[in-house]
């Protein structure tokens, strides 16, 4: 096996291996606080380390075990860059499921609030409003603005159930989010 994938690899020196623990395995201090600048540095120099491309005059086997660890790396890139799927991470690597699918329990005033912003999005839609779409998108905003500090400090205390009720709020704005920009590229048409 050649020296970056044996000595310097993540699995060798730091007892991860591709599939670990996205914080583990790019070096980085597990918690919600992470300057992208950082994330990215620690990318780019796993993956150059372990990057397939370095290995195509090695066998087979080490060209695999290189495809591995770039596949990990970037999976691991990809469960960082975005601070809600870092959250899910954390959450759930403590042993707390979401019920992403299956558990909508939620404040009835935040279910509320949802609604009505659908119905918004849904008139927006049919009168072609752009206007009111940006409207509910700064409500949306304002209600994440609430909800963020309230994730991160909910994570810092390790208090997995609450940090798990804020998730799935923050996971509906986003959906909300989504919706709103469906509707956006259906009036561009």
């Amino acid at each position: 096996m050649s020296d970056a994938l044996t000595v310097g690899a993540p699995g060798r020196s730091g007892g991860h291996g591709p599939g670990s623990d996205p914080f583990a395995l790019l070096g980085l201090p597990r918690g919600m606080s992470m300057a992208p600048h950082v994330l990215d540095e620690a990318y780019r120099g796993l993956q150059a380390r372990v990057h397939p491309d370095r290995y195509a005059d090695k066998t087979d086997a080490e060209r695999r075990v290189a495809m591995q660890w770039a596949t990990a790396a970037n999976e691991a890139y990809r469960t960082l860059r975005k601070p809600l799927l870092r959250a899910k991470y954390l959450i759930e690597s403590a042993g707390v499921g979401l019920g992403e699918q299956d558990n909508t329990a939620m404040p009835a005033e935040f279910l509320m609030q949802q609604m009505e912003w659908r119905e918004h999005v849904a008139e927006a839609r049919a009168h072609r409003d752009d206007k009111a779409l940006r409207h509910i998108e700064h409500a949306i905003r304002s209600a994440e603005v609430e909800l963020w500090p309230l994730l991160e400090s909910r994570i810092a205390e390790a208090d997995w159930p609450h940090a798990a009720d804020v998730w799935r709020r923050l996971r509906f704005l986003e959906k909300l989010h989504d919706d709103i920009e469906d509707v956006r590229s259906a009036l561009l048409d």
